[in-house]
């Protein structure tokens, strides 16, 4: 090992702190290993590998930026030096992913490692049940990372029982309320506690002038098209009207969630935000890479989203007024919450499913199980701490520098967007984050004890572990049916009736059956 990586090892080895970062944060939990023990055996394996021919290896990964880290890029090349890899990345835009993944699963050419949004993705089933995918689940146990995988979320994520793909840790309580401190300050609120609160919230950040700059140009909410930027705050709010996560349970048997009296006082209350134009009017069409924009500009007060969004935010204020000149480093003006109580007087949280995602590992590219085995190495690899810090925040001294044992990142955006971030997409957080973390502001270490504190409030989804082959043949029509039929209603293109009329289609489409075929396998888990 040369001098520069000795260096970077050593230093990476340091932190315990906790670390959330762009689409690639994970939920904050002690570091179970050794600094220096993880170190020694990082420094003992690269030098064992330098006699073996480094494993050439292409990545398909999303994106959020307009800017990336290129193949050639400072981090990127020290992260093939620990690894022994020649790497590819395969960038795409976020907004456009699924439509390029269900075109680069029907081609003949697929990349090492393929990021999976969804494990139940009809496309994804399919391409598995086809003998597409490796299934990694018995390998696991052969590595000192992988092998401490949740199995929980192993369980969410598997197919037939089965795992075909490396799971992306996540915290499980990591939904909520983002919204700009300062704005709620100014008009004179304090955190809502109720719907009524946070509707009140929303109405005072469009009318009450919250930024003082004299104008009528601020809103309460910003909504994204990506179904699951919209649809995830739906998916919050829905809950506060005693909605279920998905699926409910009624009299013994499983129904869905838009055939509850429930969602439909939500979509009203959605309908209701959108006439008074507390939401942006451009919601079904708005660009998702752009959406935190908004908050960060001064237009929107409120996102509904992973709570960890209030820290990236706050960055990127500060980022904004330290460039003019105008910053106070010690201001907070982001904060976050679990939610707000329904009418039943219980607080209510949207769960993750313990993960974002899967690495999947593609037999027509991987044909040997020595082959898979050395990709399963580098993705074990990737979970050691100077490796996962080294892909979260870059090199130290370039993108980063160390306060105490607390990581700062470089306030230079554009050199973090062009040689780090996303690469963090690729970071498995297993057993759990064990990198650097970044210093622990007042917002950050609030973010993590309300993840945690969230756990308690979920709703969980009683049919989360469920295949179905007629979702896997018709889910995206079904699901395009609903989302299409709940956004006309809520822009007013139709009518109670209107939607009611696209639920019965739902139900012809293949609805029905899979009610039927999700309460076989309902039963059936019972036994």
């Amino acid at each position: 090992m040369n001098k520069k990586t000795q260096k970077w090892v050593a230093t990476a080895a340091l932190g315990t702190l906790a670390m959330t970062a762009l689409a690639g944060c994970s939920g904050n939990k002690e570091e179970t290993s050794k600094p220096e023990e993880s170190a020694n055996a990082t420094a003992t394996a690269a030098t064992g590998a330098a006699a073996e021919k480094p494993l050439d290896i292409s990545i398909m990964l999303p994106i959020f930026k307009t800017n990336f880290p290129k193949d050639d890029g400072p981090v990127v090349s020290e992260i093939e030096k620990l690894t022994n890899t020649n790497i590819h990345l395969e960038w795409v835009p976020n907004a456009s992913y699924g439509d390029k993944f269900n075109i680069t699963l029907a081609s003949t050419k697929l990349p090492e490692i393929i990021y999976v949004p969804g494990s139940k993705d009809p496309s994804f089933v399919n391409a598995v049940r086809s003998g597409a995918f490796w299934e990694v689940g018995p390998y696991l146990k052969d590595y000192p990372n992988l092998s401490q995988a949740n199995e929980v979320i192993m369980n969410n994520s598997s197919i037939d029982g089965k795992n075909y793909g490396i799971y992306r840790g996540r915290a499980l309580g990591r939904n909520g309320i983002v919204y700009r401190k300062d704005w709620l300050d100014a008009v004179g609120l304090e955190q809502p506690k109720t719907i009524d609160d946070f509707y009140n919230m929303l109405k005072a950040f469009k009318e009450k002038d919250p930024d003082k700059n004299g104008k009528n140009d601020t809103y309460g909410m910003v909504l994204v098209k990506w179904t699951g930027g919209w649809a995830s705050a739906f998916d919050t709010i829905k809950l506060w009207f005693g909605a279920p996560n998905k699926w409910g349970v009624v009299d013994g048997k499983l129904v869905p969630e838009h055939q509850t009296p429930e969602y439909l006082e939500a979509l009203k209350f959605m309908k209701k935000l959108y006439d008074e134009k507390l939401i942006n009017q451009d919601f079904a069409v708005f660009d998702s890479a752009k959406w935190v924009d908004p908050v960060v500009n001064g237009q929107a007060g409120v996102i509904v989203d992973v709570t960890d969004t209030a820290n990236r935010i706050e960055d990127k204020i500060h980022a904004a007024l330290a460039k003019d000149g105008k910053d106070d480093p010690n201001a907070q003006y982001m904060s976050n919450m679990i939610g707000v109580t329904g009418a039943d007087g219980q607080l209510k949280a949207l769960p993750t499913s313990g993960f974002a995602g899967l690495l999947a590992i593609p037999k027509t590219t991987v044909k040997t199980e020595e082959e898979l085995k050395r990709v399963l190495k580098f993705l074990d690899q990737m979970n050691e701490p100077e490796l996962t810090t080294l892909a979260g925040y870059g090199i130290e001294g370039k993108h980063y520098t160390l306060d105490g044992e607390a990581l700062v990142p470089s306030k230079d955006a554009a050199l973090l967007e062009s040689e780090v971030e996303g690469l963090n997409q690729m970071l498995p957080f297993i057993p759990e984050d064990r990198g650097l973390k970044v210093k622990q502001t007042p917002l950050r270490q609030q973010t993590t004890n309300i993840q945690k504190e969230a756990e308690q409030y979920i709703v969980a989804n009683p049919a989360e572990p469920f295949i179905s082959d007629v979702y896997s043949q018709k889910g995206q029509q079904l699901d395009n049916i609903i989302n299409d039929a709940r956004i006309k209603f809520i822009v007013g293109q139709t009518d109670e009736a209107g939607l009611m009329a696209a639920f019965e289609t739902w139900k012809k489409s293949g609805g029905d059956d899979l009610v039927k075929e999700m309460n076989e396998l309902y039963a059936a888990s019972a036994k």
